[in-house]
């Protein structure tokens, strides 16, 4: 069904936006801290979770991957709309969160990367191919 694509979007958006909230109480921001990000790697991990294991079908997957198009001009309004260059003039931490984010998120995509390219005996990834378990 591609309701439930829908509902593991929101289960995943409802559970960052929680851990970024908790990230924000935590460090003494009255913000939420990376909640979409991480939103969208719990999203990645479970639809690699479910793919593994057949419980995602194909119906279900095209309601994630609507949603998954959506997010992405979303995020890039949500970006917009936050003023850059104040940020910047107030000091050189905006700068360095930005750049210490930038390469986090490089680590992270390559680390996953290296981790599924090793899980399919060094072939390049499909994710259209069945997996076969047992």
């Amino acid at each position: 069904m591609v309701i439930f694509g829908t509902a593991l979007l929101a289960a995943c958006y409802l559970a960052g936006i929680f851990v970024g909230d908790a990230f924000g109480a935590l460090i003494g921001v009255k913000a939420n801290v990376g909640g979409v990000g991480i939103a969208m790697m719990l999203l990645i991990a479970a639809q690699h979770f479910l793919r593994e294991r057949g419980l995602l079908n194909a119906t279900s997957e095209k309601g994630v991957t609507f949603w998954a198009m959506m997010y992405i001009p979303v995020v890039v309004a949500m970006a917009a709309t936050q003023n850059v260059l104040v940020a910047a003039k107030a000091g050189p931490v905006a700068l360095l969160a930005a750049a210490g984010s930038v390469v986090l998120c490089a680590c992270v995509i390559s680390f996953i990367n290296r981790i599924i390219h090793r899980a399919h005996g060094g072939q390049p990834w499909n994710p259209d191919a069945t997996v076969e378990i047992g």
